[in-house]
């Protein structure tokens, strides 16, 4: 079958409906837009043949090219630290690779117990519980404490691991626009006298902007609601101690359970949520992705203690990437660069025209700038971007609007 309708007209959300009698083949429409689209498809699942430093060595048009990497989650370069490499080097001996089991049964060892404590002391809680995903233990965490009486109200612009965790809950879900203060009071009357969950981001992942704590909190709090802040991409790059978005907007006594990932600022990879000792005791026992999977591997607990020691002791880190940040921004404005909402080092390059998009992805990565492209329904219809994330240790000096001007 031939692709008859320009792929560049169509996106993800055309592939949804099963089209054959077999539910475990991929629609055949799907096949053929790949297909079809190639020159775009080309740009996602790059191979990365260096570490995730910000310049590094990828795979493009099947050969070797250096590039400036402006779409890693390594915001503080603490995946490259030397010492969290040898922090990894000897867990390795000591712990070997894997854990091997589910905490629940066999797979929690010292260390492991030990980055809880940290991480309930760095955030000022009673406990903490590891996840060995970051979207598993969001999704964990949300369906673990929600149930079909009650009411999830997330921000539109949530992330799907939230979004998931209320679906798999059960519970009635609600949406309101993005940080929008009235919205939500809308949302929270519409169920007056039932249990509710309002769900926002410190940072938001597409955006770049941040959560309207202080004004949506006050709204939750008027209406009896509990808020849940996924700290994902603010933690240990946000505040002054590294806190997140909470402890930047001075209101982290007022959100009883903060959770967040290792896999952005700390380099790693998997999750966490900090609380109260019952509520995280409780968790342990309900969060499907902590109890039924196996635990994050010592090594990569190993790497994550000597980054929190790093992140949480080098205030300077955090410095630097917001310096950066700021540069980003000003060059971007100059050369008259949509960024949307953004205000943080997340920037997304606004395009609007699918096919643009990809043309202008393949043009970056031929010039040595490796973005992502986000198509819809990751983004709206009208918001493909291309979405790129400041580093803290690379300032490319002028080097970023010779590149940029002309695309």
């Amino acid at each position: 079958m031939s692709m008859k309708v320009d792929p560049a007209k169509l996106s993800l959300s055309n592939f949804i409906a099963g089209e054959t009698n077999d539910p475990l083949s991929a629609p055949p429409s799907f096949t053929n837009w790949m297909r079809a689209g190639a020159f775009a498809a080309e740009l996602y699942e790059p191979e990365l043949l260096a570490t995730a430093d910000a310049r590094t060595t990828i795979s493009y048009n099947g050969k070797r090219r250096s590039v400036i990497n402006l779409c890693s989650y390594n915001y503080l370069g603490l995946a490259n630290r030397p010492e969290v490499i040898a922090a990894a080097h000897e867990a390795l001996k000591t712990h070997g690779l894997g854990a091997c089991g589910s905490p629940m049964l066999s797979g929690m060892t010292d260390l492991h117990r030990e980055l809880e404590r940290r991480v309930a002391k760095f955030l000022g809680r009673e406990d903490a519980m590891l996840f060995n995903s970051g979207f598993g233990g969001a999704l964990g965490t949300i369906s673990g404490l929600l149930r079909k009486t009650d009411v999830a109200i997330l921000d539109n612009r949530s992330h799907l691991s939230l979004r998931d965790g209320a679906l798999l809950a059960r519970c009635r879900t609600e949406k309101f626009e993005h940080n929008d203060a009235a919205s939500l009071e809308a949302a929270l009357q519409r169920h007056r006298g039932r249990r509710q969950l309002v769900i926002v981001e410190g940072i938001y992942s597409m955006d770049g902007d941040f959560g309207n704590l202080k004004e949506l909190i006050e709204v939750a709090e008027s209406h009896g609601a509990r808020v849940f802040v996924d700290e994902a991409h603010s933690m240990l790059a946000c505040g002054d101690h590294g806190r997140g978005a909470a402890e930047m907007f001075g209101v982290e006594e007022r959100i009883p359970l903060i959770y967040g990932t290792f896999s952005k600022a700390f380099g790693a990879l998997g999750g966490f949520v900090a609380g109260c000792k019952e509520t995280i005791q409780y968790l342990r026992f309900y969060a499907h992705p902590y109890v039924y999977s196996c635990a994050l591997p010592p090594v990569v607990v190993a790497a994550i203690l000597k980054a929190l020691e790093i992140g949480t002791s080098e205030t300077d880190l955090r410095k630097q990437l917001w310096e950066n940040a700021d540069y980003f921004h000003k060059q971007l404005r100059e050369l008259g660069i949509d960024t949307g909402r953004s205000t943080t080092y997340i920037m997304p390059i606004v395009i609007g025209d699918r096919e643009r998009m990809y043309r202008l992805g393949h043009e970056l990565r031929r010039r040595g700038l490796w973005v992502a492209p986000v198509d819809y329904p990751a983004v709206p219809q009208s918001k493909n971007s291309r979405r790129h994330a400041e580093r803290r240790f690379e300032n490319q000096g002028g080097r970023l609007p010779v590149t940029l001007q002309g695309i």
